[in-house]
């Protein structure tokens, strides 16, 4: 098998670049030579749909979801303001180290249906691009009902009549239908959907800032109140130094929450991108404003408005009543707007729903490519959909109707603790990847890269200490006496033995092969030169200062 085939890089590959070889039922492509039934996959596969404000869209999509909006009221109660701003502190710079790193990897070689599991098989090894594969594919599979949950969980704020399972089929329907559109109509739509979001969350931190100076309805001049009394910062399972240490350290691992996968969706969006080696690097560059505008001034501004000692925050799961937002707007007296920004966060569980489920399908799309899922899981339409792998993702879905039968609060909380574990394993795993990426670059003397940060390789050596610091915390409050059970114990750490499981039952059935690929035998070419003969020349140029604005349409 050529480097070709065995890398997968003919995927999603426009048909211009394919030039007939003689001899029958045979076709070339580069330097690949493919059958029939090869060359009829190659031109059903993915397709580059999305446009740079698409793939910037998503990447903000899928992150300013539920876990911001409702799961920030949880850690704020846990920690109080000062903790959970500090704690967002530290994991926005951890998650830059990851943007930056992801970033230089992906945008060297952006191929379709690529994801950082593609990067692992093919930088580090076959047994760890296997398991980070999966890992993908059931982890970002289970953020679904996840985010179908926390719709429910939203719906209950208006008491509706209707049972919750009835909302739970439709949040499902609707989520798989958007994956079945080609991936133009996908971008375009979660494009609408993430700029609702980032607009409405620019509105709350405008309405907060009215709010410190006293602009409410009840004239009440809150400032940092909140941060004077009930106090800065919180205790909890023991009083004095100790608690607020234990406080401390739950609020930063129920932090990484709302982080999760971020980085990963950038890479998988820019395997489906325009022109992704230029526009990989600006998506990077301009993550950083995202990251401090709206996840550290989110957190800023509820510690404003909002008590952490607010029993809506920890009333036992009522609902979207626990969005820290809507209990600081409910507290000022405004009213009406708390029903507005409730039907906000239903539109961005959707949204956040769609966004998971399309990159777990498109990581159960790259594996099959790679050799690393059963070949069924590569057939795509005519318009590039790989609906196989969208079927085999959606399985996890009616894992939301545990709603039907549980507390809602209670399977958020289950989702939380399964998705941090396997968020905080993924950012390891890009950590090691990037890592073994730049020592073949640096043995091979390879400097034409489109992208490269200055936070590097420093930043990934720290996130890499730090999450594994993180990952083994994860769940640390289950050891303390009277708070042990066996929901929590699994949820916590499952993950952790499930990856091992999934490397080592490769790494055994693979025993010959090395544990990481030599630097100097790394192949950082193939199907280069494919993906910079689709580069398109850059040629807009801005006469006036106005004319910049157009490029939120590009």
């Amino acid at each position: 098998m050529g480097k070709s085939e065995e890398f997968g890089v003919t995927t999603g590959t426009d048909k211009q670049y394919l030039d007939r070889e003689k001899g029958p039922g045979r076709e070339r492509y580069g330097s690949a030579v493919l059958d029939e039934g090869e060359l009829e996959v190659l031109q059903q596969s993915t397709k580059r749909g999305l446009k740079s404000r698409h793939a910037q869209m998503i990447a903000l999509g899928g992150t300013i979801g539920t876990g911001l909006f409702v799961g920030s009221g949880a850690t704020l109660a846990r920690g109080g303001p000062a903790f959970i701003l500090v704690c967002y502190i530290i994991l926005t710079i951890l998650i830059l180290f990851i943007i930056t790193a992801v970033t230089e990897v992906a945008a060297h070689l952006p191929v379709a249906g690529g994801t950082m599991s593609y990067f692992g098989f093919r930088y580090v090894s076959n047994s760890l691009g296997f398991a980070m594969g999966w890992l993908y594919w059931y982890s970002l599979g289970i953020l679904v009902p996840y985010e179908i949950t926390a719709g429910g969980l939203v719906i209950d704020y208006w008491d509706s009549p209707v049972n919750v399972g009835v909302w739970i089929t439709i949040f499902i329907i609707v989520i798989i239908g958007l994956n079945f559109f080609p991936v133009s109509v996908y971008g375009e739509t979660e494009f609408w959907f993430a700029s609702l979001k980032v607009f409405m969350m620019i509105g709350l931190l405008i309405l907060s800032f009215i709010l410190f100076w006293g602009g409410g309805p009840n004239r009440q001049r809150l400032g940092f109140h909140y941060w004077r009394d009930p106090g800065a910062v919180n205790v909890w399972l023991k009083t004095g130094d100790a608690g607020r240490t234990i406080a401390f350290f739950s609020t930063l691992v129920l932090s990484a929450f709302p982080f999760t996968f971020a980085a990963e969706l950038i890479v998988v969006t820019g395997g489906e991108m325009k022109n992704p080696r230029r526009n990989l690097p600006i998506a990077a560059r301009r993550y950083i404003y995202r990251l401090v505008i709206f996840y550290v001034g989110c957190v800023l501004a509820i510690g404003v408005i909002c008590s952490s000692q607010d029993e809506a925050l920890t009333n036992g799961g009522a609902g979207a009543k626990s969005a820290a937002f809507v209990v600081g707007i409910k507290n000022a007296g405004i009213k009406g707007l708390d029903s507005v920004i409730n039907a906000v966060i239903i539109i961005s569980a959707w949204s956040s729903g769609n966004s998971f489920l399309y990159i777990s399908s498109r990581s159960l799309y790259s594996m099959a490519v790679a050799g690393n899922a059963p070949p069924v899981f590569k057939k795509c339409t005519k318009k590039g959909v790989p609906y196989m792998a969208v079927f085999a993702s959606a399985i996890f879905t009616p894992l939301a109707y545990l709603n039907c039968g549980s507390s809602g609060s209670t399977v958020f909380t289950w989702f939380v603790n399964l998705t941090n574990t396997s968020g905080f394993i993924s950012w390891i795993c890009c950590c090691i990847v990037y890592l073994r990426f730049q020592k073949a670059c640096k043995a091979q003397g390879w400097t034409d890269l489109p992208y490269h940060s200055w936070m590097q390789p420093y930043g990934a050596w720290i996130a890499l200490v730090m999450f594994v610091i993180l990952v083994l915390i994860n769940g640390f409050d289950v050891f303390f006496p009277g708070r042990f059970s066996a929901s929590s114990f699994l949820t916590a750490y499952v993950g952790i033995p499930i990856f091992l499981a999934i490397y080592f039952t490769h790494r055994i059935i693979h025993r010959h092969d090395a544990w990481a690929r030599d630097p100097l035998e790394v192949d950082l070419t193939t199907g280069l030169q494919e993906i910079k003969d689709q580069e398109e020349p850059k040629t807009t140029s801005y006469d006036h200062w106005w004319q910049y604005g157009k490029v939120m349409w590009e």
